[in-house]
């Protein structure tokens, strides 16, 4: 548990410095520049990121089991994660109307992904990793828009185009990772 916990302290860390140090960061970029911060930020994401992911690994090998969810809640969290990546996809793709709409789809698509799994499973690895996450991405989003407010950012319009090839990429992207690379990339096929 201790990798798993490590994992998500530094990628959820360096993905909060805007939350928990936007000034440090400001005069970080400043001082170094932003290719060098955007190497080293990277770095220590992809490290993160592949701690938390084989500290995940670990931790299922022993599994504490929390609670067991009706089966009924694999088909929720299926849903609930065709959403999400369609919100992914949504913050990828300029000028769509998710995007101008609800201003930092991919936080938001973050937090859907996070309870549709905290939803679908029940052990202490799982409550660590995805309630981390959603903690993580409720945090950012409410700061993202304080952010905005602030700055008087305004979202350009989207056009239709734009958004059917959010939502496509979206639904494919899900397909693809629900029918096939879920099970190989995890282990576990979302629908059983």
């Amino acid at each position: 548990m201790i990798y798993l916990v490590a994992g998500l302290v530094l990628f959820l860390g360096v993905h909060s410095t805007r939350l928990l140090a936007d000034d440090w960061r400001t005069r970080t970029l400043a001082r170094v520049g932003e290719k060098p911060f955007k190497g080293i930020y990277s770095l220590l994401s992809l490290a993160g990121f592949v701690l938390l992911v084989w500290g995940y690994g670990v931790a299922r090998q022993h599994t504490v089991v929390l609670w067991t969810p009706p089966v009924g809640m694999r088909h929720l969290a299926a849903l609930l994660t065709l959403i999400a990546f369609v919100l992914v996809a949504a913050s990828q793709v300029p000028r769509n109307s998710i995007r101008a709409r609800l201003h930092h789809p991919m936080l938001l698509g973050t937090k859907v992904w996070a309870l549709a799994h905290l939803l679908a499973n029940g052990t202490l690895a799982d409550v660590i990793l995805f309630g981390s996450f959603l903690v993580w991405a409720v945090a950012l989003f409410a700061a993202s828009r304080r952010r905005d407010r602030r700055q008087h950012v305004v979202y350009p319009p989207g056009t239709a185009r734009a958004t059917w090839l959010a939502v496509i990429a979206g639904v494919a992207a899900w397909a693809l990772f629900a029918f096939w690379l879920h099970r190989l990339l995890i282990g576990v096929s979302p629908f059983g």
